[in-house]
């Protein structure tokens, strides 16, 4: 087995595979290490702010732009950097994890962008975490073939290919398996710094450069972290300052409120924000979570983009990012081709009509999760575009938002039913089953399910239950109503019974414990080796 060269006060335990030595190289550790212990302290102080504000609000606070900050969204002269290569014209973008078949079948997808998923789409086992590295560097040095237990080959396309961009984990996840000075490192540090360590250059020499998603960010003091993390890093290898370049999803509710400062932190490293929906939702409801009735979401199919609060934050979104010089980036669409006709139809009704929207609105470019789906997608934004690469001209003037129309969640039509509650069960204990397994996504009912929208079942099922819900059966949620629909749930699931078994115990600590969880992952990421 191969060895590693380990800086002062850096231990890796997890088991070093053939190859691995060359991301786990004495330069990328290095990095890590300067990137912990800079940013670490930090790092904590921001993870305890964010409980301060869910303390603030179930006393009686609420959300709100910050008072604080109103010079710079009051500053009219600043603007993000310049689009940079490979990422002026973004109009498709797919999304999904890193490993090999995902990265050669996302290169050749026709997408612009391969937002490759080191986060919500990946389950961060050791190899997954290491390997992704691998793939994505032979993906940029094209190195990469594939053949599968079939015996079916996988190679890229001649000719141009999606320009990734990397998600790493956020800021709440930490890497058990690497440590500096005896604690455990950030996981989005070590994503970061294994792909600048490996990738950067790579890119460069591509043409490109080394670019990512921010994931879960709660404050625009995260984003300033990041940023320094990037003028580090680049400084640590040698990079021109401004090389990297990063896309914020705004998928928290905190986040929503601080756009523009998320922006103006970023702006010399940004190239945008991106409508991260389905996280959006979860964080809606973690946040509001023991607020009863007056932020009670219904069931997760009835809170479209349309509803009101959704429509405000991403009309927001878009004027934000128009105003500032940055890419308007909208959110993905779960469908998936399927076997079923008539399934499929509505499928790819269902897409092109959330495309066409957000291509209307003033979008620069979307997220689809199958390469199905690329096509429907870029269809919707060739209609609005034309030739034109984005629609940063498009200054949404028009759009004006208070913060009470984010917060209009009561406004949802819809209602709590047992069908939807027994929707949620079942994905979320099947899409646990699959993650204790190292998947991070899957197909179930027809939609590309990954960690947000499992976080959606669990914490609408907390809320419910927590908040003496009344289901359109007359019945109340409480802990053995949700027991038994477990029960009932799980017995309809193909397979031996015994692998969800794990899966059905993390699902009820996560979705009727006392504590709201902040993070399914959370409790996951222990059992795991």
């Amino acid at each position: 087995m191969p060895s590693l060269h380990l800086p002062e006060g850096v231990q890796v335990t997890g088991p070093v595979e053939p190859g691995y030595e060359e991301i786990l190289s004495p330069t990328a550790l290095k990095l890590v290490a300067a990137l912990h212990r800079a940013l670490e302290p930090r790092r904590r102080e921001l993870l305890a702010a964010r409980t301060e504000v869910v303390d603030r609000i179930d006393a009686g606070g609420s959300l709100d732009f910050l008072e604080e900050t109103r010079h710079i969204r009051e500053d009219e002269t600043w603007q993000v950097a310049e689009p940079a290569p490979g990422l002026v014209d973004r109009r498709v973008e797919i999304t999904g994890p890193t490993d090999r078949k995902m990265t050669i079948n996302a290169m050749n997808s026709g997408a612009r962008v391969w937002l490759a998923d080191q986060e919500d789409a990946n389950t961060p086992t050791w190899g997954n975490v290491i390997e992704g590295q691998v793939n994505l560097r032979d993906a940029i040095t094209r190195d990469i073939d594939f053949t599968s237990p079939e015996g079916k080959e996988y190679s890229l396309d001649e000719g141009d290919l999606a320009v990734i961009v990397m998600r790493p984990r956020g800021w709440h996840l930490d890497e058990k398996h690497v440590t500096v000075d005896g604690e455990r490192v950030s996981g989005g540090l070590v994503d970061f710094a294994l792909y600048m360590a490996s990738s950067a250059q790579p890119q460069i020499d591509a043409g490109y450069g080394p670019y990512f998603y921010l994931p879960k960010m709660e404050h625009h003091l995260e984003a300033r972290m990041w940023n320094d993390a990037f003028v580090l890093a680049q400084e640590h290898l040698g990079i021109p300052r401004g090389t990297i370049r990063a896309t914020c999803l705004i998928e928290t509710y905190p986040a929503a409120f601080q756009m523009e400062e998320i922006l103006y932190e970023l702006r010399e490293h940004s190239s945008g924000l991106n409508a991260g929906r389905w996280d959006y939702i979860f964080s809606v409801i973690k946040t509001y979570r023991n607020r009863g009735d007056e932020m009670l979401l219904p069931d997760r199919n009835a809170v479209t983009m349309t509803v009101p609060f959704m429509r405000a934050y991403t009309e927001l979104l878009v004027r934000t990012c128009h105003k500032r010089g940055a890419h308007a980036i909208g959110g993905m669409a779960a469908q998936i081709p399927s076997k079923d006709e008539s399934v499929n139809e509505a499928a790819y009704a269902k897409v092109a009509a959330d495309k066409t929207r957000e291509a209307n609105d003033g979008f620069d470019g979307s997220w689809v999760a199958h390469p199905g789906m690329v096509q429907t997608c870029k269809d919707a934004f060739d209609a609005v575009l034309g030739d034109a690469p984005h629609q940063l001209h498009r200054k949404r003037e028009d759009v004006s938002v208070t913060a009470d129309d984010l917060l209009a969640v009561s406004q949802t039509p819809g209602g709590v039913t047992e069908a939807g509650l027994r929707s949620n069960i079942s994905v979320a204990v099947q899409y646990l089953a699959t993650w204790m397994t190292g998947r991070g996504a899957v197909g179930i009912f027809d939609l590309m399910e990954d960690a947000a929208t499992a976080e959606i079942s669990r914490s609408q099922i907390w809320q419910w239950l927590h908040n003496d819900v009344t289901l359109d059966t007359g019945e109340t949620v409480t802990r053995e109503l949700v027991d038994r629909l477990v029960q009932e749930e799980v017995a309809k699931l193909h397979g031996d019974p015994a692998q969800y078994e794990q899966a059905q115990a993390l699902f009820l600590e996560v979705a009727v414990a006392d504590d709201f969880a902040d993070f399914l992952t959370l409790p996951a990421y222990e059992r795991m080796p």
